[in-house]
Order: C-alpha cells, then sequence, then structure tokens
C-alpha cells in the first residue's frame, strides 16, 4: 500500500519488504500480485508478516485511503489554489505511512523517515491566512458547496478516522508524536480550506439549525 520512501530506507528492501509496495511501485519484471497475502497476511518494513486486520494495517491503511481521497481532491482544484500544499501532505502522509508499516520493536527504527515537524508549522500558515480572508465562524457549518468544498470535507472526516486508527495504534505500539500532530493539524486545515473554497466561490455557508430544543 505505501511506496515513495525507498531513497530515504538506509537499507536495501528485502524481497518480502518489497510485496508489501508492489501494487504502487512494481520493478518493471514484477507482477502487480505476488499471492503472498491470499491468505490474510501482508509484510512490513524489514519482513515481519501480520495479519490484515492488525491495527497497523488499519492506520497506515487509513492513511492511504486519506491519500487517495486528498488526489481525488486535487483532481478538483482549479491548478494554483493550493494545489502546491496539497502534493506535499500527500508526500507527507507516505512517509507517515512508512512510519506506521515499521515496527521499531522489530528493530527497524532507522528504517522510518521522520516526519519534519515544520510541516505541521506549514499547515498552521496556511489555516492562518484563510482565516484571515473569512468571516468569523459563529455557527456548526453543514458540509457542502462546490463539489471541491464538499469534497475537502468528505477529506477532513477521513483524516479524523485516520487520526483514531492511529491514535488506537499507539495504545499498543510506538507512534511518532509528529504523526499525531500532523494529523490534527491536517483535519483542521481541510476544514478551512472548504469553507475558503466555498467563499472564494461567493457561497454562504448553510448552518446547522438545531431541532432538538
Amino acid at each position: 500500500i505505501i511506496v515513495g520512501w525507498f531513497s530515504s530506507i538506509p537499507h536495501a528492501p528485502s524481497s518480502t519488504m518489497l510485496s508489501t509496495f508492489n501494487l504502487m511501485f512494481p520493478p518493471s519484471n514484477m507482477k502487480v500480485y505476488t499471492k503472498t497475502g491470499d491468505k490474510g497476511t501482508t509484510s512490513l518494513v524489514g519482513g515481519a508478516r501480520i495479519d490484515k486486520s492488525h491495527a497497523r494495517i488499519e492506520a497506515y491503511g487509513t492513511i492511504d485511503e486519506l491519500n487517495s481521497a486528498l488526489g481525488y481532491l486535487l483532481a478538483l482544484l482549479p491548478e494554483g489554489s493550493h494545489v502546491s500544499l496539497l502534493e506535499s501532505v500527500q508526500h507527507a502522509l507516505f512517509n507517515v505511512g512508512c512510519h506506521l508499516a515499521t515496527d521499531i520493536a522489530q528493530g527497524n527504527e532507522t528504517d522510518a523517515p521522520c516526519l519534519d515537524p515544520s510541516c505541521a508549522v506549514q499547515l498552521e500558515a496556511a489555516i492562518d491566512q484563510m482565516q484571515a480572508k473569512l468571516p468569523p465562524q459563529t455557527h456548526f457549518i453543514l458540509p457542502g458547496g462546490t463539489p471541491a468544498a464538499a469534497w475537502a470535507h468528505v477529506c477532513r472526516t477521513i483524516c479524523r478516522r485516520a487520526e483514531r486508527r492511529v491514535v488506537a495504534l499507539s495504545h499498543e505500539a510506538h507512534v511518532s508524536f509528529s504523526a499525531l500532530q500532523y494529523l490534527n493539524r491536517l483535519s483542521d486545515y481541510l476544514f478551512v480550506l472548504a469553507r475558503f473554497i466555498n467563499h472564494n466561490a461567493d457561497l454562504s455557508e448553510k448552518t446547522w439549525q438545531n431541532t432538538c430544543k
């Protein structure tokens, strides 16, 4: 599921490790399918095999889902409209996924690239810039608006689910604080981005009408 980190991994990947990533980064002489996961297990970075229902797989699988959803959001956005930042987010999520796919208890800590704390700072700066141009939020907002804004809300909720999965994993294994921090900040960014897209499209936000009073 996770690829793109081989340049940052100091050790040559084993054949078992390659089988983990070949779906999205197959060598020219390797088939897309390996059949090694037919019985419900998969490989982590370093070669250890675990069940596909494991909390670790659920965590980095949801990161992959989020990354794919962001890819669709990028397809909806015009060039220059936060495209560069969102593409950098996709790269950062690959790093998060690789970190989650590495069990340092197996002695593979050096195989997991670190997520630079500046990545979260970059999101905070983007949030601040957008909020400076937005009207104050005084009510809960219903997800929706333009197709891009509505999908940004979908990405936000997937990001929150990814964060919950990573927190669950952190209760039983080491998870970098920077990964948790980044996911928390990313969902905030996606919420503000959805508002910003609708604002630029001159769409009024629909707010929650509490009918339970």
